[in-house]
């Protein structure tokens, strides 16, 4: 387990932090980026949780915000460091959700427009989520582009941004559900 003793170190203090093996980098290196994509997944998931939310999916978005811990373990050492971090996210992850949106697409009607994000705080708050997990595998595949990352995190990722998705549309409030989109019409 982790210890802290002093979270003030003020050795970012000139632009700079120190990966989990020590190699220091600057805050906008694009591993940097990537982790605070995903701390902040992690956080908007724990605002989600916040309210009510029923208990399976409780559980689920609980389990997500461990994994995605794991991966930002994963993804704070470089793979070319003399510390090897054996890969914390694995296909078991990945079919984990898999199996989870297999359960919820037999729930849920097939859709016939695009949804607006909004709603009640729960979908709305997923949505947000959504966005972000986006943002979180797009600088992980930017990061890949540049050196070895976890695939298996990339496939993590794109599977959790649907999972979000349906998600949102699950746990809408049929008394306040999101919008749906509305093509504007050309004027003729």
């Amino acid at each position: 387990m982790v210890h802290l003793d002093n979270i003030t170190t003020k050795t970012g203090d000139a632009g700079t932090t120190r990966l989990g093996d020590g190699t220091e980098v600057t805050k906008f290196d694009p591993r940097i980026e990537c982790l605070g994509s995903l701390d902040e997944l992690n956080a908007h998931l724990g605002l989600a949780l916040a309210g009510p939310v029923p208990a399976t999916y409780y559980d689920w978005i609980r389990q997500i915000q461990n994994d995605l811990f794991d991966l930002g373990a994963e993804l704070c050492v470089p793979t070319d460091s003399e510390i090897q971090i054996p890969p914390r996210i694995t296909n078991h992850q990945v079919k984990r959700l898999e199996n989870w949106l297999g359960k919820l697409h037999k729930k849920l009607p097939a859709l016939s427009s695009f949804i607006l994000p909004g709603g009640a705080p729960l979908p709305a708050s997923l949505h947000l989520a959504r966005t972000v997990c986006r943002r979180a595998e797009r600088d992980l595949w930017r990061l890949a582009a540049q050196e070895k990352v976890s695939y298996q995190g990339m496939i993590y990722l794109n599977r959790l941004s649907d999972l979000l998705f349906q998600l949102a549309r699950i746990t809408e409030d049929p008394e306040n559900p999101a919008p749906l989109w509305v093509q504007v019409k050309k004027a003729e």
